[in-house]
């Protein structure tokens, strides 16, 4: 079982506090820790961390497969709310992969990846800008911008 370190990170939005952790395995609830460890079964482990944000609590479980990130979220009960899986750019739909080259046109792609949150999914890319800053942005498969 790998152990992970506590680390406290706070940050107040208008909304409300979110307070992030990281957590270990054991002190998961036991769905959770059931659903982490199916989800990590042919995955790297790379971390666990506990998020509350207007008074839900939700776990992220961080792995990677085949050298790929593939990051979950979960609620409470261990149920699949969102999964991140880092993707080619060109495994995109066209008009979703257009527009993720048009965006950042003479600047460096770091990666794409596919949120997937019940039946909608969108693309995230995060790039190297002009003066060497990571920028990110979101577009749905139809290449408009994701709100």
């Amino acid at each position: 079982m790998k152990t992970l370190t506590i680390t406290i990170c706070g940050l107040l939005l208008a909304s409300g506090a979110i307070a992030e952790s990281k957590v270990k395995m054991e002190n998961l609830p036991p769905a959770v820790q059931k659903a982490a460890k199916e989800q990590s079964t042919n995955a790297t482990l790379v971390g666990l961390s506990k998020e509350v944000e207007g008074g839900k609590t939700v776990y992220e479980v961080e792995t990677k497969v085949n050298g790929k990130t593939r990051d979950l979220l979960l609620d409470q009960g261990g149920a699949v709310i969102e999964i991140e899986e880092e993707v080619d750019l060109n495994s995109l739909p066209v008009a979703a992969k257009q527009a993720i080259e048009q965006k950042i046109a003479g600047n460096k792609l770091k990666k794409v990846e596919a949120v997937t949150k019940g039946s909608s999914v969108r693309y995230e890319a995060s790039y190297t800008g002009k003066l060497g800053k990571t920028l990110e942005f979101a577009v749905n498969a139809d290449g408009t911008a994701h709100k």
